[in-house]
């Protein structure tokens, strides 16, 4: 059997193994290690294995995620969320779909120091669902703007997904960073659109609350302040050289210790539960990358990639179909997969074939956290449609699914806009990098 097909047979079985509910790190170890076994024998693999888990994470690079998880997990017991929220409620809270939009934007404000999708639509769902749905908001409108404002948690740096794309492809994280500013807040600004686009077509949805006082609405803004002077604090202190991003991330989760402890909610409990909760996501985490450079050796030495590079390039297609060919394979595996996981078994076959196409890997980097975003709301197993449903009493899952079509649609213009102006995501990293 040719090492090809040996490489297509890997990764059926990896789907298969994750199907089944194998941990995502488990099930690509077995496939890496089996395919090795296979392709270049015992004593080759029991280099890779002997070494290369302590290479992949050793590196003073990684130290960023504990790091921002640190940060997020302080961040969400401090109250942040809740404050955002309110926030934006008295500030936009009676336009068409005002509370919607507060709902996106604090979510797109808490996800910019949490950078968790998950952590932030379970976080938010807690707040905002019961509001809406107390001033006569439906459902559908309500869970779909909350499921799709959770998938902002990702593409608004600091972002652990750009993180673990940045140091599998060896990029520049803070260049990463820069690049997803403008598609992040363009994407928030596209669901609003969504919002208000729906709250038109059907009123009933959206009920419109009275403008609240001039006094309330700027006691609203300053109650944003604390969460945006860390988010300025820990973005800008890279961009203008202070610090860098493993620096950075420790000032941040310093900066959200001593925001919970000023809001009172720093108790021994509290750390614990964040400190735990940093613990065992970076566990999580480090063990999918030890199995992701596992695999990536058995998917190399198949020589799958350079077979697939071939054989684009034989169909003669132009540069932008084979990105949209990928765009579309990402976004069918996001029906099917989680987004790190996804993004983890892609990178070693599709990131070779857009460097031989000449693409900007950053530009390529924007798109990948998008449409692996896009995944977290794409029925049947979008995970922040789960999450939603789970934390909220009595919300059926058919009633998220079919709240976030009007997201999906807003996410596809702006995939399009994103892969026809590459300047959205390159122009802020070659201007102020």
């Amino acid at each position: 059997m040719s090492a090809p097909i040996v490489g297509v047979l890997g990764l059926v079985a990896l789907l298969g193994l994750i199907a089944v509910r194998v941990p995502v790190a488990i099930a690509m170890g077995v496939v890496g290690i089996a395919g090795g076994v296979y392709l270049n024998g015992w004593y080759s693999l029991g280099f890779v294995l002997g070494s290369q888990p302590f290479v992949t994470t050793s590196s003073y690079s990684l130290s960023v995620i504990p790091l921002f998880v640190m940060m997020g997990a302080f961040a969400s017991r401090a109250g942040l969320s809740a404050s955002l929220y309110q926030a934006l409620h008295s500030l936009i809270g009676h336009w068409r779909g005002g509370l919607a939009s507060a709902t996106i934007g604090a979510c797109a404000l808490f996800g910019a120091v949490c950078g968790s999708s998950l952590a932030t639509a379970a976080t938010m769902a807690r707040v905002a669902v019961p509001e809406m749905t107390a001033i006569g908001y439906d459902k559908r409108l309500s869970s779909g703007a909350l499921a799709a404002g959770g998938t902002l948690g990702i593409l608004i740096p600091p972002s652990i997904i750009m993180v673990i794309f940045a140091l599998l492809t060896e990029q520049s994280i803070g260049r990463m960073f820069l690049a997803g500013l403008i598609p992040g807040f363009l994407a928030a600004a596209l669901y609003m659109c969504a919002v208000y686009a729906t709250a038109r077509l059907r009123p009933d949805w959206a009920p419109r609350t009275p403008r609240p006082e001039v006094f309330h609405r700027l006691r609203a803004a300053r109650q944003m302040a604390p969460i945006l002077a860390l988010f300025i604090v820990v973005m800008g202190g890279i961009y203008v050289g202070i610090f860098s991003p493993t620096e950075a991330a420790a000032v941040g989760a310093f900066g959200a210790i001593v925001l919970a402890a000023i809001r009172g909610a720093l108790t021994w409990e509290v750390t614990r539960e964040a400190l735990v909760e940093t613990a065992v996501t970076t566990g999580l985490l480090f063990m999918i990358l030890i199995g992701t450079s596992v695999l990536q050796f058995f998917i190399e030495t198949s020589t799958l990639p350079r077979v697939i590079v071939d054989w684009i390039n034989a169909l003669g297609l132009p540069p932008l179909g084979v990105v949209i060919m990928i765009l579309l394979l990402y976004v069918i595996l996001g029906c099917f997969l989680d987004s790190l996981s996804m993004m983890l078994i892609t990178l070693p076959i599709v990131f070779p074939i857009i460097l031989d196409l000449g693409y900007d890997p950053i530009w390529f980097g924007i798109l990948v956290v998008s449409v692996v975003e896009i995944g977290l709301i794409t029925p049947p197993l979008g995970m922040n449609l789960y999450v939603i449903t789970g934390a909220v009493d009595g919300l059926r899952f058919g009633t998220v699914a079919a709240g976030v079509m009007p997201f999906l649609a807003a996410d596809a213009v702006r995939i399009a806009l994103l892969v026809a102006i590459p300047a959205l995501s390159l122009a802020l990293p070659d201007l102020l990098m």
